[in-house]
């Protein structure tokens, strides 16, 4: 019994010492991490003329008139309408991701037809196309159909599954969804469409959400697309904003693009907190296991 207490009780003081290491290191690391959203935040309060000439992260005054003139906008454009236009463009290419891949993803996991494989494979290939490679055969197409200056450019293209990386994300999440739960719909008279909607279309909901995360963060920060497709300010997002603030003015007004920064920045912030409850629960439920 002696020997068992003096081999054990060096372990069990070695235990609460490694975790408060670990708990220090996961501190210091967030820290980091968290620093630049720190930094712009109190940015947006500095004056102008301490941006550049002061190193501190505090301001030596709150100056609240950056947050009034980003509110008044860029070329008559209120932050209200350029909010909506970003809304409408990123919750335009969720929803079309969303219906889109789910639909193609269930016929490349579930289905059986002549050329899936060669197909799914083609439709991967696609992921390592570059972007720009496609984007002027894109502008022709869009400036032929009258869409260009237009958010359709943005938006329609999400509802033809044109992103590849979210087909292979949710057939890789339904090919782990047990086969006997669409042969019990079919003995019941289900149909293809029917046991997509009703069967796997719910259990797919972490994919969807992880889904809806991600074109939604990217669609908001996708600043080069749009400055392609939109010209009349009208039309301007946030992201156009921002660049659009500081060439409108005759001086570097910083403190008010900075501010303008925190309001392009919330939405995104509010996005992922609203959903990340469903992501954690999707990543260690990891689907249905039969």
């Amino acid at each position: 019994m002696t020997t068992a207490r003096i081999t054990t009780a060096p372990a069990a003081r070695r235990r609460p010492t490694g975790r408060i290491v670990l708990h220090i290191c996961l501190i210091a690391v967030l820290l980091v991490m968290l620093y630049p959203l720190a930094w712009l935040l109190a940015t947006s309060f500095k004056p102008a003329d301490e941006v550049i000439a002061s190193l501190k992260l505090l301001p030596s005054h709150f100056e609240w008139g950056n947050y009034s003139t980003a509110l008044d906008g860029v070329n008559e454009v209120s932050v209200g309408r350029l909010l909506w236009n970003s809304l409408l463009i990123a919750c335009g290419a969720v929803l079309g991701n969303v219906i889109s891949c789910s639909l193609a993803a269930y016929a490349f996991a579930r289905l059986r037809f002549r050329m899936r494989g060669p197909l799914f494979a083609f439709m991967i290939a696609t992921i390592m196309l570059p972007h720009h490679a496609i984007l002027i055969p894109q502008y022709i197409i869009f400036n032929q159909l009258g869409m260009v200056n237009t958010y359709w450019p943005m938006i329609l293209p999400k509802f033809l599954a044109t992103d590849a990386f979210f087909v292979f994300l949710i057939v890789q999440f339904m090919r782990g969804l047990p086969r006997e739960l669409e042969e019990a719909a079919r003995i019941d008279g289900c149909g293809p469409f029917r046991s997509f909607f009703s069967v796997i279309l719910p259990l797919t909901r972490p994919a969807l959400i992880t889904t809806a995360i991600f074109t939604f963060i990217w669609t908001w920060n996708d600043f080069f697309t749009q400055l392609i497709y939109l010209f009349e300010p009208e039309k301007f997002t946030l992201t156009l904003a921002l660049r659009s603030f500081v060439d409108a003015s005759s001086q570097s007004a910083f403190g008010p693009m900075f501010a303008m920064s925190v309001f392009a920045l919330l939405p995104i912030v509010l996005f992922f907190l609203a959903f990340q409850r469903f992501l954690v629960e999707g990543m260690a439920s990891s689907g249905l296991k039969g």
